[in-house]
């Protein structure tokens, strides 16, 4: 199973991919610090029996050391052998925000957060079929 996170201050967003042609959004994790997180994001990873880590990290952009910085530390914190592909996800907030109702983007309950994973493995399935 390939599982794709989208990594946020406040939460993280999943998506699962469990046959390399459907992506379906999952739960996302909520944040309370970072740690909690990292457990709770590791527990996932077994209880889903991921095969492969796709994490997204946005490249380009004034913060994208500091993003990506934050993000790879977070993974070292992960309970797993997985070691995690890094794939570009600038954007991917908008892109899944149109598929979601108007106003319902601004929801805090962690759906936008997922469906932006599902974009991030998306691109990476994608990157992998070229």
């Amino acid at each position: 199973m390939i599982i794709a996170l989208d990594i946020g201050l406040k939460r993280i967003g999943v998506a699962i991919c469990p046959d390399k042609k459907t992506i379906l959004p999952s739960t996302a994790i909520l944040r309370k610090n970072r740690n909690q997180a990292a457990r709770d994001t590791s527990q996932m990873l077994k209880e889903k029996n991921a095969s492969t880590l796709v994490v997204g990290v946005p490249l380009g952009g004034a913060s994208e050391d500091e993003m990506r910085r934050r993000i790879e530390h977070f993974c070292s914190l992960l309970d797993t052998d997985l070691k995690p592909v890094f794939v570009d996800e600038s954007f991917s907030s908008v892109d899944a925000s149109k598929l979601l109702a108007d106003g319902y983007s601004k929801s805090r309950d962690g759906k936008l957060d997922s469906l932006s994973a599902c974009e991030i493995l998306r691109r990476y399935l994608c990157l992998k079929s070229i």
